[in-house]
């Protein structure tokens, strides 16, 4: 797979190839090349099937890391390409026209971190967070303590544990005596 590697950093500027299996890889690609790289491993290389995308909230860094894992059946291997978007006004490539399914992730990434993805199908509509109007839930700045807080009554006779000190009186209870 290091021939794959070399020619994406040849053609469109990939790096930071890591085999973390025989059958496993990833490589980082610049973000306004995500349809063009997605769509050369498709076509040329063999990855036809795409298997997820999903997103990383990097708020110490100021990104979002997309992962697309694709797969090339007849090789056997997968292959999770990498790229950073900003945070703030987050926007990337759609690939809904590459892969027809690709467009419930990218409505999922709308939804849950706020990432939009320009002329994917129904991306604005609600998908499960019905009336949602704050902050996405899946950015590590949404407060979900807050928001807990402010929606959920506390319940009576509910009791909070110091996690160790609860554990360590379960496992040695007669540590106590």
């Amino acid at each position: 797979m290091n021939e794959l590697a070399e020619r994406l950093a040849r053609r469109y500027d990939a790096e930071g190839w890591h085999e973390q299996r025989k059958d496993l890889a990833s490589i980082s690609i610049p973000a306004l090349r995500v349809r063009d790289v997605l769509a050369w491993l498709r076509d040329e290389e063999g990855y036809k099937h795409l298997s997820f995308i999903t997103a990383i909230d990097n708020i110490e860094r100021g990104v979002f890391t997309l992962t697309y894992t694709v797969r090339n059946h007849d090789t056997k291997h997968s292959l999770m390409v990498h790229a950073d978007i900003i945070r703030e006004n987050p926007v990337v490539d759609s690939v809904h026209l590459l892969w027809e399914q690709a467009w419930t992730y990218q409505r999922e990434l709308k939804e849950w971190f706020g990432i939009d993805c320009p002329g994917s199908p129904r991306k604005d509509e609600e998908f499960v967070l019905e009336g949602w109007d704050q902050l996405p839930m899946m950015r590590r700045d949404f407060d979900s303590l807050a928001y807990s807080n402010a929606t959920y009554a506390e319940r009576p006779g509910r009791v909070t544990h110091d996690p160790a000190a609860y554990m360590k009186a379960q496992l040695y209870p007669e540590a106590d005596q």
